[in-house]
């Protein structure tokens, strides 16, 4: 179980025939209370796709009901027509649920300028719809259904033990694999949890869960247009965390999908955490740990298996953080090839044969310290997403 491991839930994905290449394309995560509290964030790019569009008021009363979600086509930049069809499918959920459309959060994904037939998307919740059981968790079958360029799905339990003698849950699913860069959020996700928390609460615990795990994924640098994280609670397991014990649980939950979302990352050869310490804030940290993720020539060096540390330096020098020039510490893989800004280990020392890369780098100027993840830069990157819309 993943998005439906939480008590209240029940789920599907099914094939609405949306997608060119067949397959699992629609999914229906549904909310059977007894609450309702939701809280969602969404992409910062002020080019925004039509579900996010009509999601953003969704969510604004703190309520949802039901997540439908779509790949194959992004319902971006297809006009009132493409609203329309969103707000067709936010009806046809309610009409089937017996709630009402504004209870219904709606996320599409795949190719931007792409307008999906609103009747192949209505047969298609029709479909969905018939296929919720609560006896049959169809979990896998959503998390299957949201994947574009996707080699594996993604999904999430975090097992919570008790608050006051009652177990609750935290379940999830994601899609993403490229595109994948910073500002809320990075992808499509879909949290729940069977705890009790109003929606302010579950607002600020998400947003804090986020800030530090899919916020700090940056693949590519590229932020999409249609990205989305919502936490729907049921308080069907009669639960009542404290505000801290639900961020810990989210931010587990959280970080676990982003680590997936790393792995899956298109072309990739290698996962890459830049652990940036000693940093005068934690917004310092950040913000060095990003520009070295973001550094197509540091990137292609790791797909060559070349510890070109010098890279790593000219990208800290771009950043605003407070820091001296002459002395700075940076690791690879454990190797400490430079110390205090100069040739320190040798780089033959640093093996880059396997998947996973760290960097550490110690500016000295404090206490503050942030992990940023990302991966190489490779071949097959640049051939996929060359003929995306091919």
């Amino acid at each position: 179980m993943s998005v439906t491991a939480a008590k209240g839930f029940r789920a599907s994905g099914i094939v609405a025939g949306l997608k060119s290449s067949g397959g699992r394309d629609m999914a229906l995560v549904v909310n059977d209370g007894p609450e309702h509290a939701c809280a969602c964030v969404f992409t910062s790019n002020r080019c925004k796709a039509n579900p996010v569009l009509w999601s953003e008021q969704v969510v604004k009363d703190g309520r949802a009901r039901a997540v439908v979600l779509n790949s194959g086509g992004a319902n971006c930049y297809t006009g009132a027509e493409g609203f329309a069809t969103t707000h067709a499918a936010a009806e046809r959920v309610a009409e089937g649920l017996g709630i009402g459309a504004g209870d219904v959060v709606v996320c599409s994904t795949g190719l931007i300028g792409l307008r999906n037939d609103r009747e192949t998307v209505l047969a298609g919740i029709a479909k969905a719809l018939a296929e919720l059981s609560a006896d049959t968790d169809g979990g896998p079958d959503a998390a299957a259904a949201i994947m574009t360029t996707d080699t594996v799905s993604k999904q999430v339990v975090v097992s919570t033990g008790s608050t006051g003698g009652t177990t609750w849950t935290v379940g999830g699913m994601a899609k993403g694999a490229g595109m994948l860069a910073p500002q809320l959020a990075t992808m499509l996700v879909v949290l729940t949890t069977d705890a009790h928390a109003e929606p302010a609460v579950l607002d600020r615990a998400l947003r804090a869960a986020t800030a530090v795990s899919f916020d700090r994924l940056d693949s590519d640098g590229c932020m999409s247009t249609n990205d989305t994280v919502c936490l729907l609670a049921s308080g069907a397991s009669g639960a009542v965390p404290t505000e801290p014990e639900l961020t810990d649980a989210l931010t587990d939950a959280c970080t676990g999908l982003a680590m997936q979302l790393l792995a899956d990352a298109e072309g990739a050869d290698h996962e890459i955490a830049i652990t940036v310490r000693g940093a005068a804030t934690e917004m310092d940290a950040v913000e060095v740990g990003r520009s070295v993720a973001r550094s197509n020539l540091f990137k292609a060096a790791v797909f060559g298996k070349d510890p070109n540390w010098g890279r790593v330096l000219a990208s800290i020098g771009t950043t605003n953080a407070r820091f001296d020039p002459a002395d700075l510490d940076v690791a690879m893989n454990g190797v400490w090839v430079c110390k205090a800004s100069e040739p320190h280990e040798p780089a033959e020392n640093v093996d880059l044969s396997g998947r996973e890369v760290s960097v550490t780098i110690d500016l000295k100027s404090g206490t503050s310290r942030a992990t940023v993840w990302t991966n190489d830069l490779t071949h097959a990157y640049v051939h996929e997403n060359s003929a995306y819309s091919s």
